[in-house]
């Protein structure tokens, strides 16, 4: 049999500032533009299972818009192929925080043949293939992770999980958002699975033999460089997809990428140290012109070293602007040089940057048991990379 794994769709997800004719936010519209290629692509599959592995929207209350198209488009897959299960199970962007906020992947539901599992863990089981799938939302692995094991005598067992593997995220984690505690690689005991579908990491990435994330769909994170430089390590740079699961004597995996309404770009950096405003606004315009295809429309970011303030502020902020009219969003991302101070009589030596400061004290800080304090230090570390990175665009 044939399983399609796709997660991370984010429905609803909004940045940035421009919109649409129809007056839609621009990402908002590309995001629903990139599951209705997912469809396209689903339909022309024609697998026999659809498993959604969390985060089908990208608040717990999406937009009137975002709604109504994932239900038009699962309705499509619903005629298209009707005997295909779909099964969706809650990731963190859609799992309510308190117990007055509804549920609204129960909609779906609606639909013949459709299955969600927002919260609680539930075992599905479909006979025509004598297969077993566990369901594990976000919300159980928070607070109420079941073992994670086959249960029953099915010939097939399949594990559909939303989280975290403690360890095996390649890059900066910080910016996975709302994590929750992670789950340790051996908790899945993968080896007594035919296949682990898991959702949370954007970027489809295998973590065994038989156990995948899919990645997300478009990029919709605070952190799409570090996708990007994800991806590149997957030998999928710039591509965003779904699974096409071959369930036999082992699983075999296809990623099938899919079009992309436009495309984030990471343009090589410049070190700036050393250099005046004039040869850095040469570096930036010959960076910025020689965007293959052109920035026009697309998602662009400029990273340049070790620039002073004082160089920083005669740079050509019109000639930027302009950029930055021209791109959906262009971000030229200005790194100041680390700071230096006077110690003893003379001595040259490195003043303690504010991240060093911040990261001491909340090492040495005591905290409540149940506070993760390796996630703590991330998020710390995000959040002022995020003000410098803002304090520069000024």
């Amino acid at each position: 049999m044939r399983i399609a794994h796709l997660a991370d769709l984010h429905l609803g997800f909004r940045q940035y500032h421009r919109q649409t004719a129809q007056g839609i936010n621009q990402r908002e519209a590309d995001v629903a533009h990139a599951f209705r290629r997912v469809v396209d692509d689903l339909v022309a599959a024609r697998p026999d299972l659809i498993l959604v592995a969390g985060d089908l929207f990208h608040s717990v209350r999406p937009t009137n818009a975002a709604i109504l198209d994932s239900f038009q488009q699962f309705l499509r897959l619903r005629e298209a192929l009707p005997e295909a299960p779909i099964v969706i199970i809650g990731g963190n962007h859609d799992t309510p925080r308190s117990v007055e906020t509804g549920v609204i992947l129960k909609l779906f539901e609606a639909l013949p043949h459709v299955v969600a599992v927002p919260q609680e863990p539930r075992a599905v089981r479909f006979d025509r293939w004598d297969l077993s799938l566990l369901c594990v939302p976000y919300a159980a692995t928070v607070s109420r992770r079941p073992r994670l094991v086959p249960e029953g005598d099915a010939a097939r067992n399949v594990l559909m999980l939303h989280g975290r593997l403690a360890g095996l995220l390649p890059g900066d984690e910080w910016w996975y958002d709302h994590a929750g505690p992670p789950i340790e690689p051996k908790e899945l005991n993968a080896e007594r699975w035919d296949y682990v579908a898991l959702g949370h990491y954007h970027v489809a990435h295998q973590v065994r033999e038989n156990a995948w994330y899919a990645g997300a769909t478009e990029y919709v994170s605070p952190n799409p460089w570090g996708e990007l430089r994800d991806e590149e390590a997957e030998g999928r740079r710039g591509q965003k997809g779904w699974l096409l699961v071959e369930l036999d004597r082992r699983a075999r995996v296809e990623f099938r990428p899919i079009p992309l309404a436009r495309r984030v770009i990471d343009l090589p950096p410049i070190e700036g140290a050393g250099a005046s405003a004039e040869q850095l606004n040469a570096l930036i315009c010959e960076r910025a012109t020689g965007v293959p295809g052109g920035l026009d429309d697309q998602v662009v970011r400029q990273l340049v070293w070790n620039v002073p303030r004082y160089v920083a502020r005669e740079l050509d902020h019109a000639r930027i602007r302009e950029y930055m009219a021209r791109a959906l969003h262009y971000h030229l991302d200005l790194r100041r040089p680390p700071p230096r101070r006077e110690t003893g009589v003379g001595a040259p030596g490195a003043r303690r940057t504010l991240a060093e400061i911040v990261e001491d004290a909340l090492t040495r800080r005591p905290l409540d048991a149940q506070v993760d304090r390796g996630r703590l230090l991330a998020l710390a570390r995000g959040y002022l990379e995020q003000v410098e990175r803002e304090a520069g665009e000024r």
